[in-house]
């Protein structure tokens, strides 16, 4: 993807950090530097080379003297207050001609807290000074991101953890204004990443936790329950007990949660059931393995039960020789290096960045309780061996809409998340997917699943526009993986169907793109009883259905308007 920087100060310097960064994340980033001190014009001239490099994101990274130039030490309150509004409302009026122009994706830096201070501990009581108007400059753009849709990257928070020496150097200020000082690159490039990562649904989704010395002290196989170090009255105690709070935070706001240990089944069960200490229990966890094979194995199994990539999955062990096997089976399976002390291990996985993300829905939040739901189902499946009659005592509903407002956001994360069961890998802004809501010409379909087990919530979107009459083309079909197997595809087609034909259209043209992750849906139209018409060098395929001919197969589903 393309990124271009728009900044008041020096920035080549951190470039090829983002790149890395990038890399690191499966991106390839090509970068683009405004003009030093030109920016403005940069984005405001079409003919730019801001506006032939059309850019996939922007990222403001003005430093704190040009921001807060307009503030003084003798300014009243009411007069700062003013400067500091005035300075606000220049950024939102770069992020609206950003977005203006490219229809992408916007991220503004917050300021660096580098203003010496004039009065001490009590600054507050000097209102035009610049050292007390950062954290409030950086407070308020987070207010106006959050009501303009631009994302954050959070060097004020980066500076918290690192000190702002480690971040900002006065004399590479003044030798070259490069605000954020060499050595601070490989950081800022990190961040950048996850935050362009994240945008394109690669960021991890699962947690995969191993047990002995890693959520307690001790091997419960020869400690017992009772004999395990673990919560309060000791330091070590308490520092697993770190560790399972964090694993618990992150499920509540939609990190999956496994557990992958040499084990015998009954002894790990235990703890979770028994131990008095334990903040997780077995409901928090939605693939359970506890046996003696390897851990590669395992994780496999993990990714395979939750129906994910091994690319989403963040491997915690205590163990240095079971990470290394892992890191040397599955190479796509994060496996942070853990500190000797378990007090540092949940800072550790959370400085990495693997779970980044951009927002937050209903749908995340309740994500943990959909996986481990489903991997009853498959269990139930695997023990009653008749799929056919396990699905039609699912009682599963297909309630379709519409797109609408109030589930933009999770559409636009459906859109840009989803990279197995996604016939095209199509990403957009949430201002495209908005202009979705009122154009004539397209049809624009959100999906949920509900069934006796449970609501799986959102897991479809369809478009498909009119490209010529009677004909609409299939831009965007995906599906959450959690469903595969059910026969959702063949209720959502004959929503969809029914939708084009009250369009006027007798045709429907679906096109696969095939790309590093979504080779399972290569056969999907031709399984839906689409007519293949043309195959291209890279491997896309172009099929096509005719309205006249088409007649809805036999599902399990009931289909309903919501």
């Amino acid at each position: 993807m393309s990124l271009a920087i728009l900044s008041s100060s020096t920035v080549s310097h951190l470039l090829p950090a983002i790149r890395v960064g990038g890399l690191r994340r499966g991106l390839w980033i090509e970068t683009y530097e405004a003009p030093f001190g030109a920016y403005a014009q940069d984005l405001a001239d079409p003919a730019s080379g801001l506006h032939a490099f059309r850019p996939d994101a922007v990222l403001f990274a003005h430093d704190t003297p040009h921001v807060t130039a307009g503030l003084s030490p003798g300014a009243g309150p009411e007069e700062a207050a003013e400067a500091r509004a005035q300075a606000l409302a220049r950024l939102r009026a770069g992020w609206r001609s950003a977005r203006d122009g490219f229809r992408c994706p916007v991220i503004q830096q917050t300021l660096l807290p580098v203003a010496l201070p004039l009065l001490g501990c009590n600054e507050h009581r000097l209102p035009g000074s610049r050292h007390h108007a950062v954290p409030l400059l950086n407070g308020a753009i987070r207010a106006a991101a959050e009501e303009d849709g631009v994302d954050i990257l959070a060097l004020d928070e980066a500076v918290t953890a690192h000190g702002l020496s480690a971040w900002h150097d006065p004399v590479w200020w003044l030798r070259a204004k490069q605000a954020v000082a060499p050595s601070a690159a490989p950081l800022y490039g990190d961040l950048v990443a996850r935050l362009l990562a994240a945008g394109q649904g690669l960021s991890k989704k699962c947690l995969v936790l191993d047990l002995d010395n890693t959520l307690w002290g001790g091997v419960v196989g020869d400690d017992g329950t009772a004999g395990i170090v673990l919560g309060q009255g000791s330091a070590e105690g308490e520092a697993y007990l770190v560790l399972q709070a964090y694993a618990r935070d992150l499920a509540a706001r939609g990190i999956v949660l496994a557990v992958v240990s040499k084990n015998d089944m009954a002894n790990a069960l235990d703890v979770f059931d028994n131990h008095p200490e334990m903040l997780l229990r077995r409901g928090d966890i939605a693939v359970f393995l506890a046996n003696w094979d390897d851990k590669a194995t395992n994780l496999r199994r993990v990714a395979e039960t939750l129906n994910i990539g091994l690319d989403t999955l963040v491997f915690v062990d205590d163990n240095p020789f079971e990470r290394a096997w892992v890191q040397a089976e599955l190479p796509m399976v994060a496996v942070p290096e853990l500190p000797e002390d378990p007090a540092l291990y949940a800072a550790r996985i959370a400085e990495a960045g693997y779970f980044e993300a951009l927002n937050l829905t209903q749908e995340d939040r309740a994500r943990g309780a959909h996986y481990a739901a489903n991997a009853a189902r498959a269990a139930a499946v695997s023990e009653t061996g008749d799929l056919r009659a396990y699905l039609a005592g699912l009682e599963m509903r297909l309630i379709w809409r519409r797109f609408d407002t109030v589930g933009l956001p999770r559409i636009v994360q459906l859109i840009n998340k989803t990279n197995q069961f996604n016939l095209t890998t199509r990403r957009t802004t949430e201002d495209e997917v908005r202009a979705l809501l009122t154009d004539p010409h397209a049809i624009a379909l959100q999906f949920r699943l509900v069934d006796r087990l449970g609501d799986n919530g959102m897991i479809g979107v369809v478009v498909a526009r009119e490209t010529e009459p009677g004909t609409y083309a299939i831009e965007t079909w995906l599906m959450s993986c959690r469903v595969l197997g059910r026969g959702v595809e063949t209720a959502i087609l004959a929503v969809l169907a029914e939708a084009a034909a009250g369009a006027g259209a007798d045709h429907l043209v679906g096109r696969y793109r095939p790309t590093p992750k979504n080779a399972m849906v290569r056969g999907h139209y031709a399984g839906l009883g689409f007519t293949p018409v043309a195959t291209e060098a890279d491997g896309s395929e172009t099929f096509r259905l005719s309205l006249d001919a088409y007649r809805p197969g036999p599902s399990p589903i009931v289909i309903a308007q919501g």
